[in-house]
């Protein structure tokens, strides 16, 4: 079976940890081509030793690329002002969209929760970084009893975060908060991204808060058991810290502040998950869990599509 063309725009940090993951771990995709609009950036000078195709004139150069007929999914890891412009200029071409920026102008997918759900879609949106790795957890315990609030923090290494994911921070707390509630489930959702300059660099934490109303321990512990095995299946470095940890709560007043002043009733617990996401050090050292979650969840989702459409051109 031939592999699905690609096609990466933006050398940047996620970008280039992507092309070194296609070019390594990818089975029905392979990588084409790879877009940036700096001729020195580093990711360009590595996809070159690769013996891949570049371009450094951005989304027009790829349009103009003689590959560029034969590329049917398109990873954008610019930033989300960048991805509007590139999704408005490739629009007629008619190629798939995997947007790795907060520009959250297609669904929101994340593959262990709802990857099936949207093999179709022509432009899909992978959250972010925290949101990739928090909302299977989210998701995992509304599976069980439902959600009224959820807070997730994200910790990352200083060193890990590129220009474009420090130009995207209002972004990400906006994109994360919402895909919280959609795809994780929760009444309502908030995000909170840390940019941690710690020398040297830790690796990359993640909190779930959810508060639930009498919870089945026993049911919620093994749903989340089950989701971090989902998740590290195609990110292996994701991993439960430690046990799953309830507490029932009394202040009423910070109950209502949580739950935006609606009254739960008795009962109200609130459960936290504590996460660590080691990268693969395909391009940043392990600490960058952060890439790593994003181009692992990227690939998963552009296999998913390869392998859907070779089913459908064989039927």
């Amino acid at each position: 079976m031939s592999k699905t063309k690609v096609a990466v725009i933006g050398s940047g940090n996620i970008g280039t940890d992507l092309v070194i993951k296609l070019e390594r771990v990818a089975k029905n995709v392979e990588i084409a081509v790879l877009v940036g609009i700096d001729p020195a950036s580093d990711g360009l000078a590595r996809a070159r030793r690769l013996g891949i195709s570049t371009v450094d004139s951005g989304v027009q150069g790829l349009i103009e690329h003689p590959d560029f007929a034969a590329i049917d999914i398109i990873f954008d890891s610019t930033s989300a002002k960048a991805h509007f412009a590139n999704e408005e200029a490739l629009r007629p071409h008619n190629k798939r969209l995997i947007d790795l920026t907060p520009a959250a102008i297609g669904p929101y997918v994340v593959p262990a929760v709802n990857l099936e759900e949207h093999l179709d879609a022509p432009d899909v949106n992978m959250v972010t970084c925290g949101g990739q790795a928090t909302i299977p957890i989210v998701a995992a315990i509304s599976a069980i009893t439902p959600v009224h609030y959820a807070e997730i923090v994200a910790s990352i290494a200083s060193k890990s975060a590129g220009p474009g994911t420090r130009a995207n921070i209002d972004e990400f707390t906006e994109t994360t908060s919402e895909a919280i509630e959609k795809v994780g489930g929760a009444a309502r959702g908030k995000a909170i991204i840390v940019l941690n300059p710690a020398e040297p660099p830790l690796i990359m934490r993640d909190t779930v808060l959810a508060l639930v109303s009498n919870p089945d321990q026993d049911a919620i512990r093994q749903s989340v058991l089950d989701m971090v095995d989902k998740v590290s299946a195609y990110v292996p470095g994701y991993r439960l810290k430690q046990e799953v940890q309830f507490t029932e709560l009394d202040d009423e007043e910070s109950v209502a502040t949580l739950t935006g002043g609606v009254d739960k009733g008795p009962g109200l617990w609130k459960v936290s998950v504590f996460l660590e996401v080691e990268g693969a050090a395909h391009y940043l050292p392990a600490y960058a869990g952060n890439l790593d979650i994003m181009t692992s969840a990227a690939l998963q989702v552009a296999e998913r599509i390869a392998q859907n459409t070779s089913l459908e051109a064989a039927r």
